[in-house]
């Protein structure tokens, strides 16, 4: 049974057996297989039906003609691969493609060497596997391939991409910028948290110095009242805009309301702005609350006495008709202050009536969407003038009581989660709670959900980090009722992915970045070389306690940084305090701590000998802020194409934005910036520094 068990697996894309993050080799349960199988549709109940499940298996994958999408890399020859029944050994293919624009293009398929490629008996019946070749070129885009043998008819989309994704024509520039969550920020004007005009101010200060990109973490739509998630890793969907994130005095209708205009000259109202701006940590639900009153005055003026605007307001609904949906679901998350399965039956299965959800809510939703359009739009433009463009981030799920999920939920696996295997800062494994996709159903969906998650980003950005790019290949799945020690990994169709990636690149001229940090099998690597995707490296993991080469140089095409958001600051790596905080958390005992402690000793004297000896260091110099400067300047005069700085290691911050694991045991995504956008800039040296640092860029290109 066992061995049955492992080959139906194989069957559905399952890897059972792997070796983790600290070379252990781990095997999933059969019951956790039989699980994740349940979750990709097998046909099976229980470990008696897998006999059954893996003879309709082999019938279906032999039944399947054609795979649902087929990929012609521009400038190669369109390779269609086939299986037919062996009568259909060596009929003559006619193929027809009707691309997007609507035009059809016709032709023979030829057979490859003149031959089938193999042959199988599935239940009596033979089959044969042939490759054809379609001798024309096929523009870029998603067409409808559709293939006539004999009396079989068949269908498939055909993604047709160049090989590698979009890269800016650049005159040999290697470029830097700097990294701040827009929740972090402070300015002024802000309302107690960063907003979409304190993002432009960042990108016109960094585009001064000729820094190229600011990077943030998603903006996406969040929960912020009930349910509650401010994470942005965890959005309720990836096709909207968290209105958290909108600048109120720069929306349109603010100058012209009266009763706007007293709410937020009220003295209460100010006494509590002034509160929430004086806080350390961003208070999510009362800055919300905050910014909803105002902004729902707004709306009832705009509908009664900007006749234009409300026009324009319409015309924009009418143009988005997915919004509806997504307002309503929201204004029923409202009523009912819980996700959407807790709800009724009918609600729960999508089927939202009109008195689901209360009118004024939906409004509210749909009106602050295109405000955050407006505002994004905005922000796009503000950065292409200014030099500094955007460099957002794609995060890799969605919250499991969101909007996407409830509506796409037959694109997602709920009987399961995403996480990562045990390695060394996570010995039990992760399990980070959001469903992971489905991969055959996105196939068979031909995408269009991603692509639609990636056209939303793309519209704005001018860099964008897809969050794990190691889920494109495989993903780790964690089914429900078992630990993160005994997940196993869902192998998708990863060339898919990268195609869909190169044609929207290129369409909005979007440089791509691949997240593939952590245990990323070759492979991967080699996939974002041949796709011509940015990698990236972390400084502080490569930090040895060898003098002679306590830093490797930053490959050349790569994202290049000291840490991320999920890292030790530098000042927390300097110091060790982030192993302090591990041996808090409980991730690790005293012993392995002290051990810890004693080879992040060995690491800062070899990083500080390193340094001094390429000049970067003064002897007998050691303090963090010259070590820092020494660090990244080392780093600016690498291959890397792209050097991203996080702007608080500029004044040595030492807690992080972040620290995996934990959710109410530390203030993650909450913490602000010690000093506000005035004050950074009057920083004594840090614009001198910086202005060092774009020199070293822009002299070794």
């Amino acid at each position: 049974m066992a061995n049955l068990l492992h080959h139906l697996a194989r069957l559905y894309h399952v890897q059972s057996e792997y070796r983790d993050g600290l070379g252990q080799w781990r095997q999933a349960p059969p019951e956790a297989i039989l699980s994740a199988l349940k979750s990709l549709d097998a046909p099976l109940q229980s470990l008696n039906d897998v006999a059954d499940a893996l003879r309709q298996r082999r019938q279906t994958l032999w039944q399947r003609a054609i795979e649902p999408v087929t990929i012609a890399w521009q400038n190669r020859p369109l390779i269609i691969h086939l299986r037919l029944p062996s009568r259909l050994a060596q009929a003559p293919a006619v193929c027809e493609i009707q691309l997007e624009s609507g035009e059809r293009l016709d032709g023979r398929c030829e057979a490859i060497s003149g031959r089938t490629t193999y042959f199988s008996e599935v239940e009596g019946f033979g089959f044969v596997g042939r490759r054809l070749l379609l001798p024309r070129r096929i523009p870029s885009g998603y067409h409808r391939l559709r293939l006539r043998i004999d009396d079989l008819e068949l269908e498939s989309t055909l993604f047709s991409a160049p090989l590698q994704t979009y890269a800016p024509r650049q005159s040999g520039t290697k470029r830097w910028g700097l990294f701040c969550p827009v929740y972090a920020l402070r300015s002024a004007t802000s309302w107690g948290s960063g907003d979409f005009s304190d993002l432009a101010a960042l990108a016109r200060f960094v585009g001064a110095l000729d820094g190229r990109a600011v990077g943030t973490l998603p903006m996406l739509a969040s929960f912020l009242d009930e349910p509650f998630d401010p994470s942005p890793y965890a959005p309720v969907s990836r096709l909207f805009w968290n209105e958290f994130y909108l600048d109120v005095t720069r929306i349109p209708e603010f100058a012209d309301c009266a009763s706007a205009q007293a709410l937020v000259n009220a003295d209460e109202f100010r006494r509590e702005l002034a509160r929430l701006r004086g806080t350390s940590l961003v208070d999510y639900r009362k800055i919300m609350a905050l910014k909803r009153r105002v902004i729902e005055e707004l709306l009832g003026f705009m509908m009664i006495h900007a006749p234009a605007r409300r026009a324009t307001f319409e015309s924009f609904i009418a143009d988005h008709p997915n919004l509806h949906d997504y307002a309503a679901f929201r204004a029923k998350v409202e009523r009912e202050r819980t996700g959407w399965r807790h709800w009724d039956r009918s609600a729960r299965d999508g089927m939202l009536t009109p008195d689901s959800g209360d009118e004024p809510a939906k409004l509210y939703h749909l009106y602050v969407q295109w405000l955050c359009e407006d505002q994004t739009r905005w922000l796009h433009n503000e950065t292409k003038l200014n030099g500094a463009k955007l460099y957002l981030d794609f995060p890799l799920g969605v919250n499991r009581d969101g909007y996407d999920v409830w509506r796409e939920r037959h694109l997602f696996a709920l009987g399961a989660s995403a996480g990562a295997p045990p390695d060394g800062l996570f010995v039990k494994g992760q399990n980070w709670g959001f469903p992971p996709s489905h991969p055959e159903a996105l196939r068979r969906d031909s995408y269009r959900y991603y692509i639609a998650c990636l056209r939303h980003h793309m519209t704005h950005a001018a860099m964008l980090r897809i969050d794990h790019v190691m889920g494109m290949h495989r993903a780790f799945w964690v089914p429900e009722g078992f630990s993160a020690a005994e997940g196993l990994y869902v192998h998708h169709r990863a060339e898919e992915y990268y195609a869909v990636l190169s044609l929207e690149s290129h369409r909005h001229q979007v440089e791509i970045v691949g997240e593939n940090l952590g245990t990323v099998p070759d492979y991967v690597n080699q996939a974002l070389l041949r796709h011509k995707l940015l990698g990236m490296d972390v400084g502080q993991f490569g930090v040895s306690a060898d003098p002679e080469r306590a830093l490797d140089a930053a490959p050349a095409h790569t994202v290049a940084s000291l840490n991320t958001h999920d890292t030790a600051t530098f000042m927390g790596f300097w110091t060790g305090g982030e192993i302090h905080d591990r041996l808090a958390l409980g991730l690790i005992d005293r012993e392995e701590a002290d051990q810890e402690q004693r080879y992040r000793a060995a690491q800062r004297e070899a990083l500080a000998a390193f340094l001094r000896r390429r000049g970067l260091l003064e002897d007998g110099k050691t303090e963090p802020e010259a070590v820092l400067k020494g660090w990244l300047t080392f780093l600016a005069g690498n291959e890397a194409e792209f050097i991203l700085v996080t702007l608080e290691d500029l004044w040595l911050e030492e807690a992080p934005q972040n620290v995996p694991g934990t959710w109410h045991e530390r203030p993650n995504w909450q913490r602000k910036t010690r000093f506000d956008l005035d004050e950074i800039r009057a920083l004594p040296g840090l614009v001198e520094f910086l202005k060092i640092l774009s020199d070293k860029r822009a002299a070794i290109s």
